[in-house]
């Protein structure tokens, strides 16, 4: 398989044109889509594959109703207007899964009996995928809004009860409207952010 550039329109589709959306049109988001979501973005890579990403993509009003007490006012009448909020949340136990995942290594034994250890690969992978997310939902149609703004402990016990989950940030779904957003903010300049040595 050789690998080409993509095309400026699918570059201004994932990137320069994209925005974080405020605001929602009402047009539903089908389930098979979200399953098509997942499916594009647990091919991106992870370190050993420990793809610790957990999903969970609230789209009924008493799913939605369970959130609401734990996202903040500047973040609330968006993220119950929006179609679908994923929170985005990682397994503190990805590990016990490399035997699957990652079989031509004892990756397992990296990362049992170091907490702290296994605690940063969650996060660090588990946000990478997060990304990924957004970048896969922007590649199949959708709009997204991501965002903290949220109780953290909140979320966990509400919808991680009994799991060893825990949650990183929100993504809000769908097909905006346009309205609601801000002007698009400043980025750096390259030699203000990279270099090459």
């Amino acid at each position: 398989m050789t690998t080409d550039a993509l095309p400026k329109h699918a570059l201004d589709q994932l990137f320069f044109e994209a925005r974080s959306h405020n605001s929602w049109t009402p047009r539903e988001v089908p389930d098979s889509l979200l399953r098509d979501l997942v499916e594009a973005m647990k091919m991106a890579p992870t370190s050993a594959n420990c793809s610790p990403v957990r999903l969970v993509f609230l789209k009924s009003p008493a799913a939605k109703a369970r959130l609401k007490p734990h996202v903040s006012a500047g973040n609330l009448a968006k993220t119950l207007a929006a179609p679908v909020t994923v929170i985005v949340a990682h397994d503190l136990r990805f590990y016990d899964h490399l035997p699957m995942l990652f079989p031509h290594a004892d990756a397992k034994s990296w990362f049992a009996g170091s907490e702290a250890h296994a605690t940063a690969t969650a996060f660090r992978n588990g946000s990478l995928q997060g990304g990924y997310l957004i970048l896969a939902a922007r590649a199949l149609g959708l709009d997204c809004g991501p965002m903290s703004g949220f109780d953290n402990a909140g979320v966990d016990t509400e919808f991680f009860s009994n799991t060893t989950f825990k949650s990183n940030f929100l993504v809000n779904l769908g097909y905006g409207d346009g309205t609601g957003m801000f002007a698009r903010s400043p980025r750096f300049a390259f030699d203000d952010m990279a270099k090459i040595i």
